[in-house]
């Protein structure tokens, strides 16, 4: 029962290096370690998760906000990022709608480091400490006092990423073999056309077989005709007609 209580140990939200929001029950470094793995982000990298010293750092990238969570190693990978979801989740419900107007709050333009505009960025980080810190413990609190749920949606979502990696792996190999589907296709195309000409020379063929049984029959009718007419004048000349 501890290790569940211990299983998410840290959590923050960040935008570019300034962490918005953060909450943990714990003493320890995690923070200064979860910083330093927020600089080493790959670049284009939607999930990512480091290893220390028996902890899991797992991070959750979304519209240039980070969510992270550090875990107790044990917990695996599916727990943590079922939290981080769950996190993304309700940040984005509650501030989205702010993140997508056009003019961006100073905390979006990381180019800038005007002294204003740095006190602005910790001024707004202060702001959503004080609201969203108390809805990343909800979460955490949740996770922990409802771990049935939460490992039915991690084996859910576990299998549904096995599913894509799957579908992903097969589109992959189809287009690596995509030289042999184009020579698949030229084969089809050629089977194709010979199957095409087959029929054609099979409509020729059976209309000459035709003609030729038509004129067989007219001969072999006139023949009879023929052979008839003599009987007939035969018999005329002997019977006197």
């Amino acid at each position: 029962m501890n290790s569940s209580k211990q299983a998410l140990i840290y959590s923050f939200v960040a935008k570019g290096s300034v962490v918005l929001a953060e909450h943990t029950a714990f003493t320890g470094n995690f923070s200064t370690v979860a910083v330093q793995c927020l600089q080493k982000l790959p670049p284009n990298s939607t999930r990512s998760t480091y290893s220390c010293d028996g902890h899991t750092f797992n991070f959750l990238v979304d519209r240039g906000f980070v969510f992270l969570v550090v875990a107790d190693e044990a917990a695996g990978r599916s727990v943590p990022f079922v939290f981080l979801e769950r996190v993304r989740e309700d940040f984005m419900q509650r501030y989205g709608s702010s993140i997508d107007e056009e003019s961006q709050h100073p905390l979006a333009d990381d180019a800038d480091e005007d002294d204003f505009l740095f006190e602005d960025r910790f001024s707004i980080a202060y702001n959503l400490d004080r609201e969203f810190g108390p809805r990343l413990k909800d979460h955490m609190q949740y996770c922990v006092n409802h771990p049935e749920e939460i490992n039915k949606l991690s084996k859910v979502k576990a299998h549904l990423s096995e599913v894509k990696g799957i579908m992903m792996d097969n589109i992959e190999k189809i287009l690596d073999r995509g030289e042999k589907i184009e020579l698949l296709v030229g084969k089809t195309e050629t089977l194709q056309s010979q199957a095409d000409t087959f029929h054609r020379h099979g409509r020729e063929l059976r209309r000459k077989m035709w003609l030729q049984n038509l004129r067989f029959k007219l001969m072999v009718g006139g023949a009879i005709a023929f052979l008839i007419l003599i009987l007939w004048l035969m018999i005329c000349r002997g019977f006197k007609c």
